[in-house]
């Protein structure tokens, strides 16, 4: 028997050791991956000089040589883009695995709750008015926020809130923020508002700033953390309910906890790119293959592979053609088909978690 639990206790070591070096190529992955995004655009910049310039002290130098054109890009143009998109992508595809999690279905996406649909409509309203990117930010975020709300209400109006009823309400918010974004639309101007409203409902990373990355990183900080710290909770919501309680755990605060900061994260991305789907659907998936089921593994595992994939869709936004492509458009081209295989497998074999 002593043996047996010698035994059981390497393999627990062993396996550690194997997720620690996981976690480490993939961060390492991220890292390349961030230097090589500062490289490659219409203007290439050596990797030596990107290195020396992000050295030098960026963000927080007063003042930059103007006249040196590497480091106006680099700076100015792609070191906030590139910012902006990890933290964005790291966070939908962490509310994406605390989703799939919470729901114990691996078809479900962060944007269930209808935050998406009320932040879109939030910063169409704020480019109808002609308000600037940060007066979009604030706006599209309150508009999630209050989608949020919407959505527990009338959750709650029965005066027993489940699941089943926060999907339903999400929904009819969904509907109705999708209305008056459509009727917006209409009204707008064709020749100055429209084009704008539409080309960021497409999605896109332009004009980023580090006033808007400082608003995602607090918010994917404080928001992420709180999803971290409980994750293993979070593999307890696969037992059933009362097995759940017999163990401790209050099911349906925790329920809601989760949800409300997977939607806080939802409505800070939305804010500053519009709208980009597919990612916290699917990225889990490749994470789960590389790490399993286990929460506590899958989740960290899963911001990594996030913040590398949207940076490689934007990468290719960005080089793809001689305009860029909104970013929207190629994370569901991409995200499509894999969602297609997905749900074949789910349907003809049924879903497996290793």
């Amino acid at each position: 028997m002593t043996n047996l639990f010698n035994f059981a206790d390497r393999a627990k070591r062993q396996k550690r050791s194997q997720f620690r070096w996981t976690e480490i190529i993939l961060l390492g992955a991220l890292i390349a991956g961030l230097l090589g995004s500062l490289m490659i655009g219409r203007f290439h910049v050596p990797l030596l000089d990107v290195v020396r310039i992000v050295l030098s002290g960026l963000p927080f130098r007063a003042a930059g040589d103007y006249d040196n054109a590497p480091w106006v890009v680099i700076e100015i143009i792609r070191l906030p883009r590139i910012l902006l998109v990890t933290l964005c992508g790291m966070g939908l595809a962490l509310s994406g695995a605390t989703m799939q999690g919470v729901f114990r279905n691996p078809l479900v996406g962060p944007e269930i709750a209808g935050v998406s649909a009320g932040a879109t409509l939030g910063g169409v309203i704020a480019l109808m008015l002609g308000w600037a990117s940060f007066g979009v930010v604030g706006l599209a975020f309150t508009g999630g926020l209050a989608a949020l709300i919407a959505a527990f209400a009338l959750a709650n109006i029965s005066g027993r809130a489940s699941i089943l009823a926060l999907v339903l309400s999400g929904v009819i918010v969904s509907g109705f923020c999708s209305a008056i974004v459509g009727l917006l639309e209409t009204l707008a101007d064709p020749m100055t508002r429209l084009p704008t409203i539409v080309y960021w409902l497409l999605g896109s990373f332009v004009g980023a700033t580090f006033e808007k990355v400082i608003v995602v990183a607090v918010v994917m900080l404080v928001a992420g953390t709180l999803l971290l710290a409980m994750r293993w909770r979070i593999n307890l919501l696969s037992l059933s309910e009362d097995d759940a309680t017999a163990l401790g755990v209050e099911v349906n605060a925790l329920r809601w906890t989760l949800m409300g900061l997977v939607a806080i994260m939802v409505a800070a991305q939305v804010s500053v790119s519009g709208g980009i789907g597919w990612v916290g659907l699917i990225v889990p998936h490749m994470a789960r293959m590389i790490v399993g089921p286990d929460h506590s593994r899958l989740l960290p595992a899963s911001a990594l592979l996030g913040g590398m994939y949207l940076l490689a869709m934007d990468d290719l936004a960005r080089v793809a053609t001689s305009q860029e492509i909104p970013i929207g458009l190629l994370t569901s081209v991409v995200g499509t088909p894999i969602f297609a295989v997905l749900f074949w497998k789910t349907q003809a074999r049924g879903w497996t978690n290793g």
